[in-house]
């Protein structure tokens, strides 16, 4: 197969869960990192590549740490997100916080030239996925994948989350990607969430994009001019607003003329987004070692 690049969003890191980084959380049973079972399931796939998405003051910090562990796996390269790395500029925005996942993903726009995967650093989506994009792109038949996951494997027992709530065609295309925030299972039974400041009512097998996407490499294009779209429609004063890759990919489905498939997978999707997601984390990791799914350390 030929060159496939895996692009990790890190950005990121630095927020803390608690007192603690939570990419550094050691989760397996020998210290693993969430990111560690990714970039193993990545190579065991098929990819020949890491581009790694951080910022310049986490740069020493992230490549003792994380890149000295991938450095030995697989080739491995950085690009920054920065909040004035734009395409357009309408005045000069007075904010210090980037412009979300769609502008980190654009800040690669010099370096990546070939067909991509992209996924969260701090999230685990086990083997079956990586497998899933590694077979989509040995003969692509759409502009882009999503490999998504029943909404029940995605939820925590300690909070609310947001998810991109799929929606799909006859053919298995994606017709819509809603970021649905707040969603959580009530006393009662029912999932619901909010969606622009309405509530919805969703259910287990609803199908969430978990930020795991697949593209050729002309995506980076549609991405410059969506993203040059969203900051012109932004006043110069705007400190918060961010475009998501995920609205992007609605924006272009919603032509009709861009198609992403779906590719559903019956992985079991976790991360730590609250402190206490740790000790189910570490329960989840430590089984799959016993199953023979993993070892550990990994090899």
């Amino acid at each position: 197969m030929k060159e496939l690049t895996l692009v990790v969003l890190a950005a990121g890191m630095g927020k803390r869960f608690g007192t603690r980084i939570k990419q550094l959380e050691p989760l397996g049973p020998n210290g693993e990192l969430l990111i560690d079972y990714s970039v193993h399931d990545a190579v065991r796939s098929g990819f020949t590549k890491v581009l790694f998405i951080i910022r310049h003051d986490i740069d020493e910090l992230f490549r003792s740490t994380i890149g000295a562990r991938v450095e030995k796996l697989i080739k491995t390269e950085y690009v920054y997100q920065t909040a004035d790395f734009i395409p357009v500029r309408k005045g000069e925005f007075k904010r210090e916080k980037p412009w979300g996942t769609a502008q980190a993903l654009w800040c690669c726009k010099d370096v990546l030239k070939e067909d991509f995967a992209v996924i969260n650093a701090d999230d685990f989506y086990g083997a079956e996925a990586f497998d899933s994009l590694s077979e989509y792109f040995k003969a692509p038949k759409t502009d882009g994948c999503s490999v998504d996951f029943l909404l029940k494997n995605t939820l925590s027992d300690n909070g609310t989350v947001n998810r991109g709530v799929c929606k799909t065609d006859s053919e298995n295309c994606l017709t819509s990607v809603e970021e649905t925030r707040q969603i959580s299972r009530g006393a009662d039974g029912v999932i619901r969430g909010n969606y622009r400041g309405e509530e919805r009512i969703l259910q287990d097998d609803d199908k969430v994009s978990m930020s795991m996407w697949g593209f050729k490499a002309s995506f980076m294009d549609i991405l410059e001019k969506r993203l040059a779209e969203f900051i012109c429609g932004l006043s110069s004063d705007e400190t918060k607003a961010e475009l998501t890759i995920a609205d992007v990919v609605n924006d272009e489905i919603k032509g009709k003329t861009f198609k992403v498939a779906d590719i559903l997978t019956s992985s079991h999707w976790f991360g730590i987004t609250y402190e206490s997601d740790t000790p189910k984390a570490k329960e989840i990791l430590l089984d799959y070692v016993n199953r023979g799914v993993y070892t550990s350390p990994l090899s």
